[in-house]
């Protein structure tokens, strides 16, 4: 079987920017620190939760760490991508064809191959069903990171995580930004991202 091949990048000078410290990214980790979520829709059958902080420093400890991008390839492409991602594959994408007129928003659908999709790319990656760690993120940790990392937990994978504050993060509750997520999450927390996609890893489809 071949070796898990995660994307990595640099990190002591970063860990020392986030104030993670050289232990945080070299030495073991508890990557449970993150507290449960009070809504029953964030939570997970693993109990295994992580900040993307805790995700990174995760990651950099236990090389045998992938991280899943869950969120829909057009929301990647306007909000960002997170370049350590190992395995993108939408649990929901937009459907251009229902508007739900209540929230201006087009209607997500489930994807009904995810888990099948991404196991095949676990299986590609050399992941191991036991050992390998999975950070399942979404936009900012709740109605597609958790129910992803179930559908996998389900299959047999045993340390299945969410990653809480997601990649936008939280939404700041006042002053003049009030409403835009820009509250932790990965793309607030000073981790490499880009706009740019990675043909190796983002999603694509012929339909």
């Amino acid at each position: 079987m071949p070796t898990v091949t995660p994307h990595r990048l640099p990190t002591l000078a970063l860990a020392v920017a986030l104030g993670l410290g050289v232990g945080a990214v070299t030495g073991p980790t508890t990557a449970t620190a993150a507290e449960v979520p009070t809504k029953a829709t964030a939570q997970v059958k693993s109990g295994l939760y992580v900040t993307a902080t805790e995700a990174w420093a995760l990651m950099q400890a236990e090389p045998d760490t992938l991280l899943i991008d869950t969120r829909d390839p057009v929301e990647v492409m306007f909000t960002g991508f997170a370049t350590e991602t190992d395995i993108h594959v939408p649990y929901r994408v937009a459907d251009p064809r229902d508007l739900v007129l209540d929230k201006g928003r087009w209607e997500m659908v489930l994807n009904p191959d995810f888990a099948d999709e991404v196991e095949a790319r676990l299986e590609a990656l050399g992941a191991d069903k036991d050992t390998t760690n999975l950070v399942f993120m979404c936009r900012s940790g709740s109605t597609r990171s958790a129910p992803a990392a179930d559908l996998l937990y389900d299959r047999g994978w045993q340390k299945t995580y969410t990653m809480v504050d997601g990649f936008e993060g939280g939404k700041r509750k006042d002053g003049p930004s009030a409403g835009v997520r820009d509250v932790d999450g990965w793309r607030n927390s000073g981790l490499p991202w880009s706009y740019k996609l990675p043909a190796d890893v983002v999603y694509m489809t012929m339909e």
